[in-house]
């Protein structure tokens, strides 16, 4: 068992038995006020060590929600990109590019002429990745979208096929019509 802070002192000759006795009995009448509710007891120290605790827990607090925040983002970061690295077409090599806007500038993709006509009616959409762009389906387009929409460049809105049984099917209307 380990030696009281009173013996230990008293064994190295740091205070004498008079003091010892006279320190319990202080300790032991300051006990007995407060029991009687004659002396306020001070409360400064007590009042002062729970405010302090009480700022620590806030700060931690406030330091997990930052931490929580963080890895939600990077969690949501990953999630685009594997949408993105496992839904992508082929990158194309071709002298024919699909023209589009990213950030007031106007941008080009290689493209053939069936990505060409997927991407306008709305079937394919051009993406933000990895300082490049890449073609991913409208499916994929439109779950990065709900996680980060800065990210979709292009995402036509899509065109409705033509129903098979429309009389008026071989007649197109042209879009430079004025009325």
């Amino acid at each position: 068992m380990s030696i009281s802070l009173r013996d230990q002192l008293l064994k190295a000759g740091l205070v004498n038995e008079k003091q010892v006795k006279q320190a319990g009995k202080q300790k032991q009448k300051q006990q007995r006020l407060e029991k009687k509710n004659q002396v306020e007891v001070d409360d400064s120290q007590k009042q002062a060590a729970l405010q302090a605790m009480a700022e620590k827990v806030a700060r931690d607090q406030e330091l997990n929600r930052q931490q929580q925040e963080k890895a939600a983002q990077k969690a949501l970061a990953a999630q685009i990109k594997q949408l993105i690295e496992t839904s992508r077409l082929p990158k194309m090599t071709s002298e024919d590019y699909y023209n589009f806007v990213d950030d007031k500038k106007v941008k080009r993709i290689a493209v053939n002429a069936m990505l060409r006509d997927k991407l306008s009616r709305g079937s394919l959409a051009i993406v933000r990745h990895a300082g490049g762009y890449e073609i991913i389906p409208r499916e994929a387009a439109l779950k990065i979208q709900e996680r980060d929409p800065q990210r979709v460049l292009l995402l036509n809105t899509q065109t409705e096929a033509p129903d098979a049984d429309d009389p008026y099917a071989a007649y197109q209307v042209p879009d430079d019509l004025m009325w």
